[in-house]
C-alpha cells in the first residue's frame, strides 16, 4: 500500500473519530424531553386508532419507560402508564427488519448490477460499510439530534449514545394513548438513515475512492440528513394536543416544516430528493468517468439488477407501511398504494420505452419499480388507491424522461440515475401529495388532533405550496452541504482514483479482489 492511500485511510477513520469524540463530550440530561417518532404531518392531524392515518409518521414519547420510580402517586393516577401493543411492537420488528433488508442486499444487488462487472464488489462494499458506518453514527448522536427537542431545524443531545433507554422505554405513535418500545422506533428510524446515504453513490459509481466515500457519507448525514430529518419528522406526538393552546405550543417546538404543515409519509423530502441532490452536486464536482461519452458504459448483470429491485419493492413495504407506526387500517392503507403504484409505473415507464423507443427493456421495468416507490413514499398513508395508480403512471413516464432528456440537459455522468430517478420522482410525489391527499379526491385529508377529526377546510392549493416549500428547502439544503462536504474531502483526501485506478477497476485497485473469476 502507497503512502499516499496508508494517509487517505487515516484520515478517513480520523473524520469518524473526530464525529464520535465532538457528540461524547455533551453529557445527556437525566430526564428526556419528549421527542418525535417517525414521519412528517401538519400539527392538526392525527388519526383514528383503526383508521387510515390522515398524517405522515411521527411521534413522541408519550409515557416513556422514564417515570422516575420516585414520581408522586398521584401523578401516576393521572398519567398511567401505557403499554404497547404486542401486535404493533411485531410489526414495528418485522417492517425494521424488511428496511434493512432494502440496503442489504436490495439496494448493492441493484446498483451492482447496473457498474461494470470490474466494480460490482466496489458498490457492494460501499452498501455495507455505509450501512455499518451510519447505524454506529445513529447510536452515537444520529437518533438524539434527529427526534429529540432542540430547535427547529437542530434537536439536542438528550439522547446520545442512547441515554436513557431500555426495553421498557416507550414513544408514542399517530393515535392518541398508543405506544410502541422506543428502541423499535429507534432502529426503525436507523434503516431509513443508512439507505438515504447509500442511495448517493450510485451517481458517483465507479469512479471514488473509498476513503472518500466514508468520510463524505459521515459529514453529510451529519449536517444534511439529521436536519432535514429533524424539521419534517419531529413534534411532541399526539397527545401533547389537548386543547388549542396546548396545540399552539406543541407545534412550537417542533421542527421547522412540520410546523408549515408539509406532508412526507415516509420520506420523499427527508430520503429520495435529499440523496438525488446529493448525488447530483457530486456527479459535476467528482466530474465524469474515463471515456464517458466515448465507451459504452452497459450493465454487467441486469440479472441481479432485477433481483435487487425486487427486494427494494418487497423491503419498501416495511419503509411506506411501517410508517405509520401500528398494525391498522393505516398499515394497510399503505401497503395497498405501495403495491399499485409501484406496479403502475412499471407499466408506464415499460410502453413510454417501448412506444419511444420500439422495445420494452428489462432495465426500463427495474426502474419504473423504483420510480414508483419513490413517487408513492411521501404520500403512502394520504392518499386513495386512485390516487396511488395515477402518481405511479405519472412517475413512470416522467423519470423516463429524467434519465433520458433531463440527463442530457443536465450534462452530468450520474451514473446510476440518482437524481433522474430519486430526485424526480421524489419532487413528483412529494408536490402530488398535497393534491391527492384532499378527501374529495379519496386522500385521507388532515386530522385535527384537537377535535378528534378531520378537518373540514383542506386546500389544494394551500397544501400544494407548502409541499412546494419542503421540496425547495431540501434542495437547497442538501445542495449546500454536498457541495461543501465533497470540497472538504477533496481538499483533505482527494475525491477521486487515479486514471489507471478507474480503468483496472475498483474491485482492484481499492478492495484487491473481484466479483467473479473465470
Amino acid at each position: 500500500m502507497s503512502i499516499k492511500k496508508m494517509f487517505s485511510s487515516a484520515l478517513a477513520i480520523g473524520t469518524l473519530l473526530l464525529a464520535v469524540s465532538f457528540a461524547a463530550p455533551v453529557q445527556a440530561q437525566d430526564a428526556p424531553k419528549p421527542e418525535a417518532a417517525a414521519a412528517a404531518a401538519p400539527a392538526a392531524e392525527a388519526p383514528k386508532a383503526d383508521a387510515p392515518k390522515a398524517e405522515a409518521p411521527a411521534a413522541a414519547p408519550a409515557a416513556a419507560a422514564a417515570a422516575p420510580a420516585a414520581a408522586a402517586p398521584a401523578a401516576a393516577a393521572a398519567a398511567p402508564v401505557l403499554v404497547p401493543n404486542k401486535g404493533d411492537t411485531a410489526w414495528m420488528l418485522v417492517c425494521t427488519a424488511f428496511v434493512i433488508l432494502m440496503t442489504l442486499p436490495g439496494l448493492g444487488l441493484f446498483y451492482g448490477g447496473l457498474v461494470r462487472s470490474k466494480n460490482m464488489l466496489s458498490v457492494l462494499m460501499q452498501c455495507f460499510v455505509i450501512f455499518s458506518l451510519i447505524y454506529i453514527l445513529w447510536f452515537v448522536y444520529g437518533y438524539s439530534i434527529a427526534f429529540t427537542e432542540g430547535n427547529a431545524f437542530f434537536g439536542g443531545f438528550d439522547r446520545l449514545f442512547l441515554h436513557g433507554l431500555n426495553g421498557d422505554s416507550t414513544t408514542a405513535t399517530f393515535s392518541k394513548g398508543v405506544v410502541i418500545p422506543e428502541l423499535s422506533f429507534v432502529a426503525f428510524q436507523g434503516a431509513f438513515a443508512a439507505i438515504t446515504v447509500a442511495l448517493i453513490i450510485g451517481s458517483f459509481a465507479e469512479r471514488v475512492k473509498f476513503s472518500a466515500v466514508i468520510a463524505f457519507s459521515i459529514l453529510w448525514f451529519t449536517f444534511s440528513y439529521l436536519p432535514m430529518a429533524h424539521m419534517v419528522w419531529f413534534w411532541p406526538g399526539p397527545d401533547a394536543f389537548t386543547d388549542a393552546a396546548a396545540a399552539e405550543k406543541a407545534t412550537a417546538i417542533s421542527g421547522w416544516l412540520f410546523q408549515k404543515g408539509a406532508l412526507d409519509y415516509a420520506g420523499g423530502t427527508v430520503v429520495h430528493i435529499n440523496a438525488a441532490i446529493a448525488g447530483l452536486v457530486g456527479s459535476y464536482v467528482i466530474g465524469k468517468r474515463v471515456g464517458y461519452g466515448k465507451e459504452a458504459f452497459k450493465p454487467h448483470s441486469l440479472t441481479l439488477t432485477m433481483v435487487g429491485a425486487s427486494l427494494l419493492w418487497f423491503g419498501w413495504f416495511g419503509f411506506n407501511a411501517g410508517s405509520g407506526l401500528e398494525a391498522n387500517g393505516g398499515a394497510a392503507l399503505s401497503f395497498v398504494n405501495t403495491i399499485l403504484a409501484t406496479a403502475a409505473a412499471v407499466l408506464s415507464w415499460s410502453f413510454g420505452e417501448w412506444i419511444g423507443k420500439g422495445k420494452p427493456s428489462m432495465l426500463g421495468a427495474a426502474s419504473g419499480a423504483v420510480a414508483g416507490l419513490v413517487a408513492i413514499t411521501p404520500a403512502a398513508g394520504f392518499v386513495g388507491v386512485c390516487g396511488a395508480v395515477v402518481m405511479g403512471l405519472l412517475a413512470g413516464l416522467l423519470c423516463l424522461w429524467g434519465v433520458t432528456g433531463l440527463k442530457k440537459l443536465l450534462g452530468s455522468d450520474d451514473a446510476l440515475d440518482v437524481f433522474g430517478v430519486h430526485g424526480v420522482g421524489g419532487i413528483l410525489g412529494a408536490i402530488l401529495t398535497g393534491v391527492f391527499a384532499a378527501p374529495s379526491l379519496g386522500g385521507t385529508g388532515i386530522y385535527d388532533y384537537v377535535a378528534n377529526a378531520v378537518a373540514p377546510d383542506y386546500s389544494i392549493g394551500g397544501q400544494v405550496w407548502i409541499q412546494f416549500q419542503g421540496v425547495l428547502t431540501t434542495v437547497i439544503l442538501s445542495g449546500v452541504v454536498s457541495f461543501i462536504a465533497y470540497k472538504l474531502v477533496d481538499i483533505v483526501i482527494g475525491l477521486r482514483v487515479t486514471e489507471e485506478e478507474e480503468r483496472e477497476g475498483l474491485d482492484i485497485s481499492s478492495h484487491g479482489e473481484s466479483a467473479y473469476h473465470s
